[in-house]
This record gives structure tokens, sequence and C-alpha cells, in this order.
């Protein structure tokens, strides 16, 4: 049985190693360490199967620049389930229930940098519909938003900025 609850101090190791096991690289767990070192973690949820972290989604701060206003919204990634575990519908728990946190917790939007043809089914959009670009050279259609709260973003354009500390780790 997994269970999808939020982060805690004790999770750290085992978060670390399902981002390396995931990814074959040390690249994601470091962004992750960075994240929470820094203070730039609006939500982690970890999937636990048997005590064992199994999947780990984190959500970080960003910002909508419109001109001369900035707007918050909330950055998915990184996240990760152990290879083994991969296309079981735990990463699709873990969105599914980040989203939902996300939406009680009354943020208006959500962008990701991810696979075109996995995140359209929690309703993400491709950002350039909305107007909405990235701050970094990306494809269009793996850039793209959901927004939460209804008319959220309705007749306004602006360019997504990630933290400084996402950039940065």
């Amino acid at each position: 049985m997994i269970t999808i609850r939020r982060e805690t101090e004790e999770d750290a190791t085992g978060i670390r190693h399902v981002h390396e096991r995931a990814f074959n690289s040390s690249i994601e767990a470091d962004v992750v360490e960075a994240l929470r070192r820094r203070g730039a973690v609006t939500l982690s949820l970890v999937a636990e199967r048997d005590g064992k972290a199994v999947g780990h989604i984190l959500f970080s701060p960003a910002d909508i620049r419109t001109g001369g206003s900035t707007h918050p919204a909330v950055a998915l990634g990184p996240m990760a389930v152990l290879p083994e575990l991969q296309r079981t519908g735990i990463g699709s728990r873990l969105v599914k229930h980040g989203i939902e946190e996300l939406r009680h917790g009354a943020h208006g939007l959500v962008v990701v940098l991810g696979h075109p043809t996995y995140y359209p089914r929690f309703g993400f959009v491709p950002a350039s519909g909305y107007g909405i670009g990235c701050e970094f050279d990306v494809p269009d259609e793996a850039f793209m938003i959901l927004e939460l709260q209804k008319g959220t973003w309705k007749g306004r354009r602006g360019t997504v900025h990630y933290q400084p500390e996402f950039r940065e780790a």
C-alpha cells in the first residue's frame, strides 16, 4: 500500500535516494536539497511504502512578470519515482495530491517544464496559450500551466521566472 504525505526532516535521505535512482544522476536530488536549504519549498510530498520513500514531488515558488507587476505562481518539479515502481500510478497520485493541496491553499497557477504527453492528463496546457512564456528557451509543448483558480490569468501576458534558488541549484 502506498501512502502520500508531506515530507518530514527524516525523509531527506530517502528522497535523495529516490531522485538519484529515478534519474540515474544526482542533479535533481541536488536541486531538491538546495531548494530545501534556502527555504524555497511551497509543498513537498513523499510516496511511502512499508516505511520507505518510493516517490517524491516538490513544488517551489515562481513569479510571473507582466511588465511592471509580479504575480505569484508555483513550479512543479522535480518529481521522481523509483524505477521499479514507475508506471504504477505513484507519480500520478503525487501530482493529483499536490494539485489538491495547492488548490486548497489558494494558489492560482502551477507551471511545469515536463513531458508534453504526461502532464495534460492533470489539466496542464501549453503556457503559450495563456500568453505565458518562460525565462529560459524551452520547447513550447513542454512548458505548461494549470490554472488552479479559474480566471486567475484571464487577459494578461507574462514571463515565468523561477526563483534564483532553483536556477542556482
